[in-house]
């Protein structure tokens, strides 16, 4: 008979080293990809687009789950109080920056409470006029008009505190322009708006309002980016109007808990990667360019929008409700 304390010791080795016992490779199982804006949107569709081929490179079917609400910070928490095991990620937009200047009890920080894997795409905003309102072709004119009048014009946009918003805002505030804002229950009507005239100007991705440039009913002052826009080449970008670093355009990330494990996040990273060579065109499809970046880059680029986001909405006294 063997000692019982030798035969105890000769069954945990035997466990340590059986098959269910030795580490899985990530991922074993469905990952679910959290987008906590609405079913449909367009950051649902190009959720879809980036999982028909992320999933295959990860040789797990990838699931993408809406969790809409409060601006997108009901998603998000759930995220940020997810396991950091690789299987709960998220796929959201530079708004998640924004957020804690604008609530004031966000129950999660978009720093120290989740790993930022990897910025998937770009797009562009548009400064765009109803030309029957506002008959103006250039930066300059615009500027003058409200300089004349001001007060007396006004845009619209999605909402406070949407990246229409605060694009517009962000401009008023480098020109020192008096431009009074007419805030919409979201973009659809303040389009709408902006096409009949009841509103003279507003900021757009550019390929919202890029088939009512085409047909006239709106024109392109200028576009964001450091050059010009893929889809409207003919309009010039701020940056080479004078503008430097007015960066606004909307970028798309994933995200998943704090503490993932550096070798999940080496391993999606490079994953999505070589996903984007893939999707390229359909992402143009949707107004935007896949671009790319490492977890390090992501994370500080997070660090800054935080501060400078909430230094223009503290300084235009900007609140949601």
């Amino acid at each position: 008979m063997l000692p019982r304390a030798l035969l105890l010791w000769m069954t945990w080795c035997v466990a340590l080293w059986s098959p269910a016992a030795v580490a899985q490779p990530y991922p074993s199982r469905p990952v679910t990809l959290v987008v906590p804006y609405a079913a449909g949107s367009g950051v649902d569709i190009l959720a879809r687009i980036l999982t028909a081929i992320l999933g295959e490179r990860l040789g797990q079917p990838i699931i993408v789950d809406a969790k809409p609400g409060a601006g997108s910070a009901i998603g998000t928490d759930f995220v940020a109080k997810s396991v950091p095991n690789g299987y709960t990620l998220m796929l959201t937009t530079n708004v998640l920056p924004v957020l804690p200047a604008l609530y004031r009890n966000l129950p999660f920080n978009p720093v120290s409470d989740f790993t930022h894997i990897a910025k998937v795409a770009t797009g562009s905003m548009a400064l765009v006029v109803n030309p029957t309102v506002l008959p103006i072709k250039s930066l300059d004119e615009l500027v003058a008009r409200a300089r004349t009048e001001p007060g007396k014009l006004n845009y619209g946009s999605a909402g406070n505190g949407t990246p229409h918003h605060l694009g517009m805002e962000l401009l008023k505030q480098k020109l020192a322009l008096n431009i009074v804002h007419i805030p919409y229950k979201g973009a659809t009507g303040a389009l709408n708006d902006l096409l009949g005239g009841q509103v003279p100007l507003a900021m757009f991705p550019v390929n919202v309002v890029l088939p009512y440039v085409k047909d006239g009913k709106l024109a392109v002052i200028a576009v964001s980016g450091r050059g010009r826009s893929i889809l409207a080449p003919e309009a010039p970008s701020f940056d080479e109007l004078g503008l430097k670093n007015l960066d606004i355009d909307v970028y798309y990330l994933i995200s998943g808990p704090a503490k993932l494990p550096p070798e999940i996040t080496a391993k999606v990273n490079s994953e999505i990667a070589k996903t984007l060579n893939d999707v390229r065109e359909p992402l143009l499809a949707l107004g935007l360019v896949a671009e790319h970046s490492a977890p390090d880059a992501l994370a500080a680029l997070i660090n800054v929008d935080v501060a400078r986001w909430k230094e223009l909405i503290t300084s235009a006294r900007i609140t949601v409700e």
